[in-house]
């Protein structure tokens, strides 16, 4: 006979969010109230060996640590249980079920492993815990493979065998055939379980699919309060609970939840809010480990076309593998569009070399010290070159252009400054720029032979400005807007331009240009009429 259940997470899956760090009355509040509410299991955290043990925390060394949490809390008619990612808790952590308050243990393993997990949890299941095997990553799967750990885990006998969408790239059709597939062969004491990630906003619709989906077994699914976990989030409990109240006349208590979130929850939302974004759809719709999108993303280099295509020359078996040597390859191949620039640089030597040039960033000096700038520029007419951005009121010759996102965002204002100074800007682009308009830029540098491949951002388009101008013979420039970089991120005359990787990176990627200063000094002086990080 079918049965379904409820299973909360929020202890363990929220923790992402967090570092697990909820505090000891929140951790207490979020638990008693779950409890209230009546769910069927109820999930306290990790069981991580690597972390020590802390009371405001619920990722924990072992069961022993979680008791001294929760063991004087009443746990009701509910299940307690934790989860250990195998290969981050050894057996030895496990006390004897029958001496803990923990009454299950999770396992989560990804499919190269599936093995030697098997095997471990035929250890914790010696120990008297009810035990959940838990297939993460299971779109890497193949019918083969997953009927492969079906005869695996019907040797095991445990209490469940989950579907973990860990990446959130389900649709129904391939959720459900997952589902059938375990459903005709596993054994009918073992329940199914599902745990969802949001995506694709899909995480409520398939959970009620496998809640309704014919079964002859138990059949339960995860979720937190208020959706809480990485990425774009889990399934919201308080959703998925009204609805089994009104479908399969369960009868939890939703006020319970709601005044868990209001109380427990929200605080970490307002902080770092998770749920649907551009960035988890990217790297759902490609399949693929979100931390390759987040890698590309961080470049702030490439416009999201870019970024789907480089995403879709992943190798398979990568795809759910995250590899940061691979991405970073794949990343340069794209970029290195190589091309014979000679000419183009002979024509800018030329056109460069009978008046003075001025390089102008979009640093807030810029702004802060435009009539000083306009001053200069009355006194001395130089060329104007603008680095990937178009200034507001001081008139440009060329803009070097070197990041395709940002191109994408300029177009349109290269063209109405043109119009505003009546005469047209010239676009120097280095070769991993497409123009939007299929045709050729007034000027195409070989992108490759103006990086740094040793560095650890190989492509700061100041320092590829400075290797054009050594390129073309110039021994001196003048510099406006070139700020460098601070922790607060207050970076740009315009804010959106700020980013967080120049942030976190802000020391280490001004001593980059401060060294590159140092080792051009003796081919190009530069004088910066606006106050700069990069002089000393």
């Amino acid at each position: 006979m079918k049965q379904v259940k409820l299973l909360d997470c929020t202890l363990r899956d929220g923790g992402y969010v967090n570092d697990w760090e909820f505090g000891h009355d929140n951790i207490v509040t979020i638990f008693e109230r779950l409890i209230s509410a009546g769910v069927d299991i109820l999930e306290v955290g990790f069981l991580d060996d690597r972390r020590s043990f802390d009371r405001n925390r619920t990722i924990m060394p072992t069961t022993q640590c979680a008791d001294q949490i929760f063991g004087k809390l009443d746990k009701g008619n509910t299940m307690i249980v934790a989860m250990i990612d195998y290969g981050t808790c050894d057996i030895s952590n496990l006390s004897p079920c029958s001496d803990s308050y923990i009454d299950g243990i999770r396992v989560i393993f990804k499919k190269h492993v599936m093995h030697e997990a098997i095997q471990f949890c035929h250890e914790v299941k010696k120990l008297g815990y009810k035990v959940f095997a838990q297939a993460v990553s299971i779109t890497s799967y193949s019918d083969r493979e997953l009927l492969d750990l079906v005869d695996l885990v019907n040797d095991l006998e445990p209490y469940a065998m989950s579907l973990v969408d860990t990446y959130g790239l389900l649709h129904q059709d391939n959720l459900l055939h997952y589902f059938q597939l375990l459903n005709y062969n596993l054994k009918p004491s073992i329940a199914i379980g599902y745990h969802s990630h949001n995506n694709f906003q899909l995480a409520y619709s398939n959970s009620m699919e496998v809640l309704r989906e014919p079964a002859d077994r138990t059949v339960l699914v995860d979720a937190t309060l208020y959706g809480m976990g990485k990425s774009a989030g889990n399934l919201p409990i308080e959703l998925i609970s009204m609805y089994m109240n009104t479908v399969f006349g369960r009868n939890f208590n939703v006020s319970q939840m709601l005044e868990a979130i209001d109380i427990s929850i929200m605080p970490f939302f307002r902080k770092s809010p998770w749920g649907y974004n551009l960035f988890f759809y990217i790297s759902a719709s490609n399949n693929c480990h979100p931390n390759y999108v987040r890698f590309l993303m961080d470049k702030h280099t490439l416009s999201l076309k870019s970024i789907n295509t480089i995403l879709d020359a992943i190798e398979p078996e990568k795809k759910l593998l995250y590899d940061k040597d691979y991405i970073e390859t794949l990343y340069r191949r794209y970029q290195s569009t190589e091309c014979n620039d000679e000419a183009d640089i002979q024509a800018l030597s030329a056109s460069w070399s009978d008046r003075p040039l001025l390089l102008l960033g979009p640093g807030k000096n810029l702004e802060l010290e435009k009539e000083a700038i306009l001053s200069y520029i009355k006194a001395h007419n130089p060329i104007t070159i603008s680095v990937n951005f178009i200034p507001e009121g001081i008139p440009i010759d060329y803009a070097f252009l070197s990041n395709s996102r940002r191109y994408v965002q300029l177009n349109n204002r290269l063209l109405e400054h043109a119009d505003a100074q009546g005469r047209p800007v010239r676009v120097i682009a280095t070769s991993n720029v497409t123009n939007v308009k299929d045709t050729h830029f007034d000027y195409t540098l070989n992108y490759n032979s103006l990086i740094d491949q040793n560095a650890e951002i190989i492509d700061n388009s100041f320092v590829m400005l400075l290797n054009v101008l050594t390129k073309t013979s110039i021994h001196h420039a003048a510099c406006a807007g070139f700020d460098g970089y601070t922790v607060d991120g207050d970076n740009y005359y315009n804010s959106a331009m700020d980013y967080r990787i120049a942030r976190e990176k802000s020391q280490s990627i001004n001593q980059y240009v401060i060294d590159t200063l140092e080792r051009l000094a003796g081919t190009l002086t530069l004088e910066f009429l606006t106050d700069s990080k990069y002089v000393k």
